[in-house]
């Protein structure tokens, strides 16, 4: 008795089409997940765009931005 197999192969053989098909498959997915990242990217700079629009800016003799201001 042997333990090696007798078909050289290590797995179910794939067809022509079936291989096309995970092709397309695969770049429709890789495109997808591209399309995706940049969606959140453009949203994530909106969102900062839209803090930086409401925080007011602070000058140097404003007490809000937590120095005090000296007397003239």
């Amino acid at each position: 008795m042997t333990d090696t197999p007798s078909s050289p192969s290590s797995g179910p053989s794939v067809t022509p089409n079936a291989a096309d098909a995970k092709a397309d498959r695969a770049a429709r997915q890789a495109a997808a997940l591209r399309a995706n990242l940049r969606r959140r990217k453009q949203q994530a700079r909106s969102r900062k765009e839209q803090e930086a629009d409401t925080q007011p800016a602070t000058s140097p003799t404003d007490p809000a931005n937590g120095e005090t201001p000296t007397c003239p």
